[in-house]
């Protein structure tokens, strides 16, 4: 009986290890669904407000995924844009909802491109990671 129990136990370990295998696996799961996106970016920055204007060729901005938006923490006392919603444009490539010529934000996972106006402000960047 010891020697049925060794069997019944390793092929139930076998079977559990096949489905961990599958589950991890699955094609379901988009790299835009994840936080791929999430990370420094750096490039050229800038951002116009009034008498404000402060343009850094050397800048970063920091991209974090707070539940299904983003916020953008630019460097260079640039100020923040956040509650950015998304949407997928093609295959590992998301695009800001709502966009248009006046809010634009394109990301992948090498790259962010931003043309975002909001209460007469300007946010620009071009940035890779």
């Amino acid at each position: 009986m010891n020697n049925v129990f060794r069997k019944t136990v390793l092929s139930f370990g076998i079977i559990l290890l096949g489905v961990f295998i599958a589950v991890s696996c699955s094609k379901d799961d988009d790299p835009v669904d994840n936080d791929l996106f999430v990370g420094k970016y750096t490039g050229a920055i800038t951002y116009i407000s009034g008498d404000t204007n402060i343009d850094a060729s050397s800048g970063s901005v920091e991209v974090v995924k707070i539940g299904k938006n983003y916020n953008f923490l630019f460097s260079d006392g640039i100020p923040d844009l956040t509650g950015v919603e998304f949407e997928k444009d093609g295959e590992n490539v998301m695009i800001n909802v709502g966009s248009d010529q006046a809010h634009y934000i394109r990301i992948d996972q090498s790259n962010l491109v931003i043309a975002f106006t909001k209460d007469n402000q300007i946010w620009t960047a071009d940035c890779k990671r």
